[in-house]
């Protein structure tokens, strides 16, 4: 790896192209080194988790509404969209729209941690969409996508977006469009343009992810993946981008990030190195924010020593500064401790996870956060023991660049009421590389068949685990065939009408054709 130092460059000290950032990234892109054996292999498994993820939430509300959004732009030869089967083609940045929600919306994907947070699968959704629009092949697909994993890792290892409550996802808009122009074979001048406009356009603030979280939690990252397809196709004919987009005067560096005077050292692979930083990410066992997968799993072997939960007196995480800012006490978000509160906030708050992972000693992508169970009068007297404080050793290993030395997990010490102490601690989930039961091919294919059941028929679910495994087999024109198909009478609608489907619902639908914002 290179290490490209990128600092504010003033307009009379203008930085040429070919030493900016973007322009280095770029370049990765284009790069035509092949792809190891063992990312090619990460690469399937990570389909085939985004697959999961997105079965399970496709009848949720913001996939559906995502959805009847992307079938409004039908395109013949276009991209699929999860559950419409390969037939149902529409233009290739509202498939990404629509399947980066579906692969978002229940946040059980996979993550990479470090400066930044990130969730790397988000890359796959645009990258696909334009593979399949553009005929390419399997191993074209493949390409891609480690140029994505790559750029958005190497980004979020060196710079950081949320402590100036910048969205993670201005890393996802750039290294989407990256993977795409690795798909398509673009120059480094193409992929340039397309980098400047793709960031430019999806840097927005963390108030997605403060206070109540709203359904944009799953929306920010199909927007980045819908905005970097259009950042390329624009590119490609010819249109240009704010530059020097990171280093210039008034860029995202200077107005948005550390300032004038900030020095990042940027890692990227050197020419003719392989894109390697997929293994460096790591997916979840449980549906919630990774940072809680090793505490959900020491709570589940904690909880079993308990039998009484009113005599408790005290629950204390010591964990890192991300946990306990973000999805602990310190971020002091009251609606962190509201039984009333949406799933997202929920999935947000270390506090609930570790009280319900406590009393049942297991976690569902669905009955976790259900309204009764967020209610449940036991567990709201649990919860609102619970406090997180940041310990200095847990910050050091959750920055720390040793892959055998890095961990997100924590303590836990539970103080009873008549005075026993309960305390342990777990440095990385059981599902991680170097955890107790390290995720292999059959993990990622059981997670799939179970948050796919009673969604898509068993037939289905093995026809599509036969073409993935065989993905870089797969010829130009095929990567259709990746799609899933749902009975159409499984598969919900929303059938509120918007400006997209305007008039096109049925008369004999059943529900008032009127605006969401006027309905009850």
């Amino acid at each position: 790896m290179q290490h490209h130092a990128v600092r504010v460059h003033p307009e009379s000290n203008r930085l040429p192209c070919a030493n900016q950032l973007a322009w280095k990234i770029a370049q990765v892109a284009a790069d035509p080194v092949g792809v190891e054996a063992a990312v090619a292999e990460m690469i399937i498994n990570r389909m085939i988790d985004n697959a999961s993820v997105a079965m399970a939430s496709v009848n949720r509300h913001s996939v559906m509404s995502a959805r009847a959004e992307a079938l409004a732009h039908r395109r013949s030869g276009g991209a699929t969209v999860f559950g419409m089967g390969p037939d149902v083609r529409v233009h290739a940045e509202w498939a990404a729209w629509a399947n980066g929600t579906a692969v978002r919306e229940l946040d059980f994907h996979d993550t990479f941690l470090a400066a930044e947070y990130s969730h790397p699968g988000d890359n796959i959704p645009g990258i696909l969409a334009v593979a399949q629009q553009c005929n390419r092949s399997g191993a074209d697909l493949i390409r891609g996508i480690a140029t994505g994993y790559e750029i958005q890792i190497d980004l979020a290892r060196a710079i950081c977006l949320h402590k100036h409550k910048i969205d993670h996802v201005a890393h996802l808009g750039p290294s989407v469009a990256a993977g795409i122009g690795t798909v398509l074979r673009l120059p480094p001048s193409v992929i340039y343009q397309a980098i400047g406009q793709a960031l430019h356009v999806t840097t927005a603030t963390r108030q997605s992810r403060k206070g109540e979280i709203s359904s944009w939690k799953a929306y920010a990252p199909a927007h980045a993946g819908k905005m970097a397809v259009e950042s390329v196709d624009r590119a490609m004919l010819g249109e240009t981008s704010p530059t020097p987009i990171y280093e210039g005067e008034d860029g995202i560096i200077a107005w948005m990030l550390d300032g004038k005077d900030a020095l990042y050292q940027v890692p990227l692979p050197e020419t003719g190195e392989p894109k390697r930083a997929i293994l460096s990410s790591f997916t979840k066992e449980h549906s919630a924010e990774y940072q809680s997968q090793a505490l959900i799993d020491l709570a589940f072997r904690m909880g079993r020593q308990i039998t009484n939960w009113d005599d408790v007196e005290d629950v204390l995480i010591e964990t890192s500064h991300h946990t306990h800012y973000v999805i602990g006490t310190g971020s002091n978000d009251p609606q962190k401790f509201d039984p009333q509160a949406s799933r997202e906030t929920l999935d947000h708050s270390i506090m609930y996870i570790v009280a319900v992972a406590l009393q049942d000693g297991t976690w569902h992508h669905v009955r976790s956060y259900a309204p009764e169970r967020a209610r449940r009068e036991e567990t709201v007297r649990l919860w609102k023991k619970i406090h997180t404080i940041e310990k200095p050793e847990w910050t050091e290993r959750y920055h720390e660049s040793d892959p055998d030395r890095k961990a997100f997990g924590g303590r836990i010490i539970i103080r009873m009421k008549d005075g026993r102490v309960l305390e342990d601690e777990l440095a990385v989930a059981n599902a991680h590389t170097l955890g107790a039961t390290p995720w292999k091919r059959d993990d990622y294919i059981r997670k799939f068949m179970t948050l796919s059941e009673g969604i898509v028929s068993r037939p289905e679910a093995e026809r599509f685990l036969s073409v993935v495994q065989k993905l870089p087999e797969l010829a130009a024109g095929e990567l259709h065939q990746l799609e899933l198909s749902i009975p159409a009478q499984d598969l919900q609608c929303n059938r509120v009408e918007g400006i997209f489907n305007f008039g096109q619902l049925g008369a004999d639908s059943g529900i008032a054709r009127q605006p969401a914002a006027l309905m009850s």
